[in-house]
């Protein structure tokens, strides 16, 4: 959202000829300490949380306590976002700050070592500040849309009709770069998702059952988005929806693959079944493989396949 704000300013700026070079890379950096300081409550907002006690959440609040004490970070706090597609996820700016919460829509699909699994995950963005790191790696998109768009269109750098053919290649150049660093911001992203999964796992929580969570919730996305009410609140969160612990948008076409490994057809997803994964290769379809490259999260079925190697 901010990236977009950013955006608008900098091509009003600089069709105007307003701003010098070192005042749109400070804008950067504020933008996104803005980003940085406010985003937590803007969050909490979207997501609808609610902070809940230990005697309204005892067995939520107990797991997370345990969790945090596992991973010797301060408990964070406690909370239950009132929207009903099932998931979890964590924020906050510090580790003190840490904030993990679940949706109400999770209750009653997850058993209580899936559950675990799943804020496990959480935890560990937590430990390991990746709010914090994205936040940082995004000022670098950032500062490459400004000079690209400026060599482009502007003239904040001066020279543009003198050398306006030198100008034009360096803002292509400086374009392609913001391109190409959106794709490393979000293939950082997508690597952050996997070492929260094997971080779970290290805090004690077998593979199998944060691999059946996640097949639980893909299933459950699909089959809710079908539903109005699901599609709206989806529209809604659309701008945080990469705090999630999987990408709702894409359950429908990760659910077709999934379903090849519920052998048995249970729901779930047991060690026998991540075993012959295991020795097993997998291939994502190349319209997975695509859409992979433009997302927060890595394609399910490569997800459970390397959890299936922590086995």
């Amino acid at each position: 959202m901010f990236g977009i704000l950013y955006g608008v300013i900098t091509g009003i700026g600089s069709y105007m000829g307003a701003g010098s070079a070192s005042t749109y890379i400070i804008l950067a950096v504020l933008f996104m300490g803005f980003q940085y300081l406010i985003g937590p409550s803007m969050v909490s907002m979207l997501m609808r949380v609610k902070w809940v006690s230990e005697r309204e959440e005892p067995e939520l609040y107990q797991m997370v306590a345990e969790l945090a004490k596992e991973a010797k970070i301060p408990k964070p706090k406690v909370g239950v976002s009132q929207i009903n597609l099932p998931n979890a996820f964590a924020f906050g700016r510090t580790l003190g700050d840490g904030r993990v919460c679940v949706t109400k829509g999770i209750v009653g699909i997850l058993t209580k070592e899936e559950l675990r699994a799943v804020l496990g995950h959480e935890i560990s963005h937590l430990k390991h500040r990746d709010m914090m790191i994205m936040t940082l790696l995004s000022v670098i998109p950032l500062i490459l849309y400004w000079l690209a768009w400026n060599f482009i269109w502007g003239g904040s750098l001066g020279g543009r009709r003198q050398n306006g053919g030198y100008a034009a290649l360096i803002g292509i150049g400086a374009m392609l770069l913001y391109f190409l660093t959106n794709l490393l911001v979000l293939y950082g992203s997508r690597i952050r998702e996997y070492y929260a999964d094997e971080r779970s796992v290290k805090l004690g929580n077998p593979p199998q059952n944060l691999a059946s969570a996640l097949y639980k919730l893909v299933y459950s996305s699909a089959r809710l988005k079908k539903e109005p009410r699901a599609e709206a609140e989806l529209k809604r969160i659309e701008g945080v929806k990469a705090f999630f612990l999987n990408d709702v948008s894409r359950a429908e076409n990760e659910i077709k693959e999934l379903k090849e490994i519920d052998k048995d057809f249970s729901g779930t997803i047991d060690q026998n079944e991540l075993l012959v994964l295991r020795s097993r290769e997998v291939r994502p379809s190349a319209a997975e493989k695509l859409l992979e490259i433009f997302t927060t999260h890595p394609n399910m079925l490569k997800r459970i396949k390397r959890l299936a190697t922590l086995t």
